[in-house]
């Protein structure tokens, strides 16, 4: 069997308040989210005040597929900030000119007067003198689409919109009519032409025109670790939602340790949580620790703590080859393994301290020798999240290989011009690669691109790139 509508995206596209949807391979999507939940939409711009929608789909409860949209705004000013906006700016001759100073721009004046509202709202809200305006649920229903839905309003500044379909009876006309439901609501926040013109994209894989760097990974584009990538996902969950994490006082995991055999993507996946969060990211190399010079390993560990400590954004710390810092702790006697009984003495100490002290920050470790790195290193208060990146399977190497060419399609095929061939068997290509990695698979696109792109340069014809040319690519690694 072929799986070539698996590589070249297969699109539908409509209109609505203005905007272009294009949704994207919806039946696969929908299978997909049986397995794990699939989130879409993260990517997209909107209108202000909408600051973000985070469209879910999951069907792994077995029964049927939930749809959530969970629609964040822009926090409007209270019946108090405007009270006491209003009194600063009353007060003469200090207020006409704090006034101005606003009306010129000035966002610094803005932020200090605001200031004096939100601390007498908190102030308010302490004493019960200012409760929240509760709004009544709103009932949604599209009825040729056979699909209902419930919007609700968990606080001032957020809007959720819920649905549930039969597992066995959803398709992609109730994705789509979901997706109008969401359009509907940002209009009704944003106002009624602020859709015109946009274009969103509902895709499984989020393709891009641009080629993928190592800075611009994301998550959606990880093949054949869905696991990994929907553990990786709570946790981003867990970073840009702060506010559900102090109601509860729950305490975010802040440390994770990421380990298996070479090629299998583990810095790759720090980089891309890094970018889910939408936080900063700093690698820590060995030779940045490690230091010839007696005290320099310590002095180097407690200033990469030190600065961490001043982050005041969201920063990804990684410690790649972890082991090749703190291996062995407390192990031999000579002076090679004394620093590295030393750094691994200050790196737990100051791993408590920084989880203590900064919220910000989230260390990732990775390695691919877990056993040389001491147990009291890694324990549950430092290291919350465990992550075994292994190896890929016949089926998830299929899905890299998927996902691989996804992308270069997305990113070199043009009208006029077709980059792979329409046959291809992915599921043979997975099954032929035993035993590779997604390094490895990365590796053999490479010199099948490198061979066409040759004969392209010696004024050969040259065809898109085949079943035969990815499997004597793979045999050839």
């Amino acid at each position: 069997m072929t799986d070539a509508s698996f590589a070249r995206p297969r699109a539908e596209t409509f209109e609505h308040a203005g905007a272009t949807i294009e949704l994207v391979d919806a039946s696969t999507l929908l299978a997909a989210a049986r397995v794990n939940p699939v989130e879409l939409l993260r990517g997209a711009t909107w209108p202000g005040p909408v600051r973000r929608v985070e469209l879910t789909v999951d069907g792994t409860g077995g029964a049927e597929h939930v749809l959530t949209a969970r629609i964040s705004t822009v926090p409007a000013a209270t019946t108090t900030q405007r009270m006491m906006r209003g009194f600063v700016l009353n007060i003469d001759p200090l207020g006409p000119m704090l006034a101005r100073r606003i009306e010129a721009g000035d966002q610094t004046v803005a932020r200090l007067v605001d200031g004096v509202g939100t601390a007498a709202a908190a102030a308010y809200r302490k004493l019960g003198l200012e409760k929240p305006v509760e709004r009544e649920p709103e009932h949604l229903a599209d009825a040729s689409a056979g699909i209902s839905a419930t919007l609700t309003y968990p606080d001032d500044s957020t809007a959720v919109i819920t649905a549930r379909i039969p597992r066995d009876e959803i398709g992609p006309g109730h994705l789509r009519a979901f997706t109008v439901f969401i359009l509907e609501a940002v209009t009704q926040l944003a106002g009624p032409s602020s859709l015109t013109g946009r274009h969103f994209v509902i895709s499984r894989d989020n393709v891009s025109r641009t080629a993928a760097t190592t800075q611009t990974v994301s998550l959606d584009m990880v093949g054949g670790l869905d696991a990994v990538v929907a553990e990786l996902r709570q946790i981003a969950v867990s970073f840009r939602h702060p506010e559900a994490m102090a109601r509860w006082g729950a305490r975010r995991p802040q440390g994770i340790l990421m380990f298996g055999p070479p090629g299998t993507g583990k810095t790759m996946l720090s980089r891309a949580l890094a970018n889910e969060i939408g936080a900063d990211f700093r690698e820590i190399r060995t030779p940045e620790i490690l230091d010839k010079w007696l005290g320099g390993s310590e002095k180097n560990i407690k200033e990469v703590f030190r600065s961490a400590r001043r982050y005041r954004t969201p920063t990804l710390i990684l410690f790649d080859e972890f082991d090749s810092i703190v291996s062995y702790a407390g192990m031999g006697g000579d002076a090679a393994s004394q620093a590295l009984n030393a750094v691994a003495g200050i790196f737990k100490q100051e791993m408590n301290d920084l989880i203590e002290e900064n919220p910000n920050v989230i260390i990732v470790a990775t390695t691919n020798f877990p056993h040389r790195v001491d147990e009291s290193l890694i324990r549950s208060g430092r290291f919350d999240v465990k992550i075994s990146v292994p190896k890929p399977d016949d089926a998830a190497r299929a899905e890299i290989f998927r996902k691989m060419i996804r992308g270069l399609i997305g990113v070199h095929e043009r009208p006029g011009f077709r980059m792979f061939a329409e046959d291809l068997d992915l599921a043979a290509l997975g099954a032929a690669s035993a035993g590779r990695t997604g390094a490895d698979i990365k590796e053999v696109l490479r010199r099948v691109q490198l061979a066409k792109a040759m004969e392209d340069a010696r004024g050969a014809a040259v065809g898109p790139i085949s079943q035969e040319d990815l499997l004597t690519a793979i045999r050839n690694l």
